[in-house]
């Protein structure tokens, strides 16, 4: 596998050369994207995206959890977490890069 990492900037300049608008007006329209994502999962909404997948937020209640290293027992309080539920699309897609 490689250890490249898929940045803003590069999403940025796939608009720029895909769609044609100035690399500033690309970053723009990313980061508007992005903002929009974030907004809606910050207000619980989940977000769809065909053919790619579902984020949602998920509530997790309070636990008690232990500490490994010395075995006493610590409250884990009540948190909001995100998770992402790729798409049967996506799933295929990606196995499929294994195939050489």
């Amino acid at each position: 596998m490689s250890e490249k990492t898929l940045t803003r900037m590069d999403l940025a300049e796939a608009v720029h050369a895909e769609v044609g608008l100035s690399r500033n007006e690309s970053a723009d329209l990313v980061e508007s994207v992005l903002n929009h994502v974030s907004d809606a999962l910050v207000r619980g909404e989940s977000v769809k995206i065909s053919s790619f997948g579902t984020f949602a937020v998920r509530q997790k209640s309070a636990r008690v959890g232990r500490n490994p290293k010395t075995g006493e027992e610590v409250p884990i309080h009540p948190r909001r977490v995100l998770s992402f539920r790729p798409s049967h699309l996506l799933k295929d897609r990606v196995a499929s890069g294994n195939k050489r």
